[in-house]
Parts: structure tokens; sequence; C-alpha cells
């Protein structure tokens, strides 16, 4: 009889869901599937223009069932089901929803099911810049810092700013709200068939880092804190939460709604939910004092150290620092770009536009020809930028961008700041402009760095994750450069769902801690990118550019700063 033991770790991202099953003996991928989110693809419930980013529920759901019973299937149907023995989330953060007391997200309910308000606040909905002014305004006031932990700045990004202004601006979704939930937290609760809002586990990383959990707090910060900032949020605190957990503890196991409806069976443990990041340094195999850096749309980068390291020290102008985020028992820290893989696919959508717009009025080929035209050049304009802008010569080199086009995360959030780039003259063509996004981000990540290393935390290296680690050379290696240190990028395809997996085979009892199982189902690392010494007095020059120009657009941004022409 085999002895095979399977997991599934479920990767919820910005524009899809993945899942895989990973044999928790070596962490071999056994199967995968991939769900775009079909909403999501039509641009629905979203507003670029006003920063607005929602996703419905059934998205997730559809996307859920999907991408598990595929995996299923690929793996050889009802003869595998009997070795799977968990399961475990991550998805994107702060991606909170409104839900009612049975913890479902108010979207799901008929009279509320095209409302963007009732939806999922994706990570990047920047709709709730003015109340985290007013909150990192009203912490002040307070005796207590209540954001210490949260690096000293409160984002736009994060659960209490979307939750005060969904409540705000919507009516209707205020008064049918009885609690708000973490798109972490839901999925577990979902699949382990929970129908009470208060039995929700909560995830200790999405709590410690954009809620403003913290054990010295006892929890949340006290009612006064909330009720004085607008009376809207008094009682929240009291419907929430006041405990959390790491995810190497159990949300429940499988429903059985929930194994009917997978193909599965009830005995399937369903582990505490986190963000993608945080599961993806594990899924990384993350170090003491190495960065883990998440590079999808945006970046994610992690560092994890011993807690008696970071006792009485305190990071700002991070995401966070937090006891169990990432690995029980040691401190998680977060920082993160706003914007990284979305800088690449904004200037690769502006210079499309002629391909996007005009190729369907062709009077000379016809239109399925256009579409497959246009199918092609999509995929090759990044690649073939990236190829010419490495053959430029290092002694032509005056643009310069910064890479704040949605803002700032780290260091020091500020997510009402703007790119810009300089420099341009008739000689600039489009790898040249390409150049200076991609040094923009990468100088963007030496500035994570540098904060980190400025209070005190050492950064020995580099991990790269996701899909622009694996994907671009030409990125990686500018990084490395720029960084000045090595830049490991690891083997596994879809490493924050690996940690994932890792997670659930804790959570089954196949490992006693994750550490443990990252030592068994690591599968290492495919490459690493070296620093060019002979770059090093160009990037320094160009960085210290960049800052100066960084410094410029913060003064510029101040509401009492006149433009010098008017």
């Amino acid at each position: 009889m085999s002895t095979a033991n399977y997991v599934i770790g479920v990767d919820y991202g910005t524009d899809s869901v993945r899942s895989v099953l990973v044999d928790t003996a070596n962490g071999k991928e056994i199967s995968a599937s991939v769900f775009l989110y079909p909403r999501w693809q039509k641009g629905l419930y979203c507003k670029p223009s006003l920063n607005q980013f929602r996703q419905h529920p059934l998205d997730y759901v559809e996307g859920l069932t999907h991408t598990i019973k595929d995996c299923i299937a690929k793996a050889g149907g009802e003869a595998i089901v009997p070795f799977i023995k968990g399961i475990s989330v991550d998805t994107t953060g702060s991606s909170p929803v409104a839900v009612d007391e049975t913890g479902t997200p108010l979207a799901l309910k008929p009279d509320f099911a095209e409302n963007p308000n009732a939806m999922f606040v994706l990570w990047k909905d920047h709709t709730a810049v003015q109340e985290a002014a007013e909150i990192n305004k009203h912490a002040e006031k307070f005796e207590v810092n209540y954001l210490k932990y949260v690096g000293g700045i409160y984002s736009s990004e994060w659960f209490w700013s979307k939750l005060l202004h969904i409540l705000r601006v919507d009516t209707q979704v205020r008064k049918n709200t009885v609690s708000w939930v973490e798109h972490c937290d839901w999925i577990p609760f979902l699949l382990s068939g929970k129908t009470d809002v208060k039995e929700m586990k909560r995830s200790r990383c999405a709590a410690g880092h954009k809620a403003l959990w913290a054990e010295e707090f006892d929890g949340l910060p006290p009612e006064e804190f909330f009720k004085t900032l607008d009376p809207l949020l008094k009682g929240y605190r009291d419907l929430l939460f006041r405990d959390t957990y790491t995810s190497d503890v159990s949300a429940g196991n499988l429903s059985a709604e929930w194994a009917e409806k997978l193909g599965l069976n009830t005995d399937v443990v369903i582990g505490v939910g986190a963000f993608d990041a945080h599961m993806g340094a594990v899924g990384g195999e993350i170090e003491p004092y190495y960065l883990s850096k998440v590079m999808g749309t945006s970046t994610c980068d992690i560092l994890v150290a011993p807690n008696k390291d970071l006792e009485g020290k305190l990071i700002n102008g991070i995401c966070g620092q937090v006891d169990g985020s990432v690995i029980p028992d040691m401190a998680g820290l977060e920082a993160g770009q706003s914007a990284f893989g979305d800088v690449y696919a904004w200037f690769k959508n502006l210079i499309s536009w002629p391909i996007n717009n005009l190729l369907s009025e062709s009077t000379i080929i016809d239109e399925h020809t256009a579409n497959a035209l246009r199918e092609e050049l999509e995929h090759k304009i990044l690649a073939n930028l990236a190829k010419q802008a490495s053959e430029l010569p290092d002694d032509d080199y005056s643009e310069l961008a910064v890479d704040w086009l949605n803002g700032r995360r780290t260091p020091d959030a500020n997510q009402e700041l703007k790119g810009a780039i300089t420099g341009l003259g008739l000689g600039t063509d489009a790898p040249r402009f390409f150049r200076a996004l991609a040094a923009a981000t990468c100088f963007g990540a030496k500035a994570i760095v540098d904060r980190f290393k400025e209070q005190g935390v050492p950064v020995k290296g580099i991990i790269g994750i996701g899909g622009v680690a694996k994907k671009s050379p030409y990125i990686m290696q500018m990084m490395a450069d720029v960084l000045e240190m090595p830049i490991r990028i690891h083997r596994f395809e879809h490493t924050c769902a690996l940690g994932a997996a890792m997670f659930a085979a804790v959570v089954a009892g196949i490992y006693p801690d994750v550490e443990t199982a990252m030592k068994a189902m690591g599968t290492g690392f495919e490459k690493e990118y070296h620093p060019n010494i002979k770059k090093q007095k160009l990037y320094r020059q160009h960085y210290q550019q960049y800052l100066s120009l960084g410094r410029y657009l913060e003064k510029f941004n101040k509401k009492d700063v006149k433009p010098y022409l008017s």
C-alpha cells in the first residue's frame, strides 16, 4: 500500500488563483492548475483612474473549485484522493470585505451582488487615502503609539483605512455589515463550513501587519482609539477579534459540503491562512536576514529574524514587524513596492496603444489576422525591450525615473505620490525609456534594503520569487548590480503555493513544524545573479539622483507647494 502523503497549496494572486498538489516527502509538484478571474479580466468593478480595484468573491470561489478539482483530475482522480491530507491558502493583502453574521461577504447576497463596496477591496485599491491620513494624525493624540508595529505609518492599502472608507461612502453596506474579514481568513472559514463569523480564526500575519493587532495591546487598540477616530467605528473592535493564529494551526477540517464539491473527504485538514509573500518566503526557503522578494505586479519583501535580536528595536517606515507572521516564534518584517511588474505592464500598454486601438480598424488585414498579430506582439514587447535595453551603452544614459506609479509602500508609505521620468530628449526611444523604468524599480528595492541596514537589521542576500524574478534576467541582473549583492532565484514555479503546501503538511501532522517542512520540501534554487563590479560607479551615481528626484517629488506633492510655472 502506498505511504505517500500529498497536500494542496492554494495561492490567490492579483489576476488569478493557482493550486498545486505537492508530495510532502520532497516538495515535488504532482499537478498544478491556474484560473484567471473572469470578472477581473473584464475590468468589472474597477476604476483605475480613481484607484478603485475590487474583486467579486465569486471569482475566488469559482477559482478555488476549478483549480483543486483540476489538480486532482490531472494527478489521477479518485485514486489519489485518500492520500491528500491538508489544504492551506495564501492571498493578497490587505484585501478585506464586509460580511454578515454568518461570515458571508455581502456581495454574495442578491441585494449587493453588483455593488463594488460589498466586494473584496483589493490590496492595490487606494480609495482610502484620506482615511489613512486621518488614522496617522489621530494616532499622534495617544500616549501609546499604536502604529509602532506597522512601521509608524498607516497605509491606504490596509484594513482599517478601507473599512472606514466603505462605511463612510455606502450607507446600505454599513447597515448590513456585521464584521470585516481578510481574504486569507475567509477562504479557510469557507472550506471548513463554519457559519458564525465569531468562530473565524484570524491570521496573525494579516492582523499584525495590516490591522494594528499586537499582544502588547491585548489584541487591537482600545475602543477609545476607534470611536474617537470616527463614531462610525464604535463597537467594531468587539465585532472583530482579539485572538490571532499562526499558519501552523488548523482552521478546521474540510466540511462535508466542500468535500463533496471538490471530490475529497472530510479528513482533510485546513490551515489558517496568511498573505502570499509571507507563505512565499517559506516556500522560497527563507533564512534569517535574507530578504525574500516576491516580485509580481508589486513586490512584497519579507525578512525573518530571531525575536531576541529585535527585542526593543522598532523598524520605522516598513509594513510591520510581527511575531510569527512568517515562521512561528520568529519576527517577520515586511516591506515592499506598490508597483513593480505593474510599471512594466503600464509601459507595455502605453506603447501598445496603436496595436490595441487601430488594428481592428485596418482595411489591409482581416479581424482574425489582426487579433493573432496583436497577441503575438503583446508577448514579444517586453522581452525585446529588455534585450535592446541591455545592449545600450552606459555612457548614453540621461533618462531617470521614479517608480511611484502606484504610490510608495516602503520606505515610509505614501500612496498619494506619483512617478516621474526626467532627462528625456529627442534621442529617447522605447528601450531607453524602459531601461529608466527598470532601473527605477531596482532603486526602489535598494531604498528598502538601505532602510533595514540604517536601522540595524543586516541584509545578507536576496531571494527572488515570482514571475519577474524567473522571467526577466535583464531586471534581475540590474537589481544585483544596484543592490551590490547576489540574488538567488528559487526553482519552484509557484513558490507561494509551495509555501502554503508546507504549512498544510504541518497542520496535517506530517511534519512537527514549518522549519522541518521547509527542509524536506524545499526544491532549491535554479540560478544566482552576481553583481557586476564594473557597473557599481554608474548605479551608485544614478541612485543618488533617484533619491534627489524623489525628494523633489515629495516636496512638490505637498498641498502648500506651488508649481514653478503657473
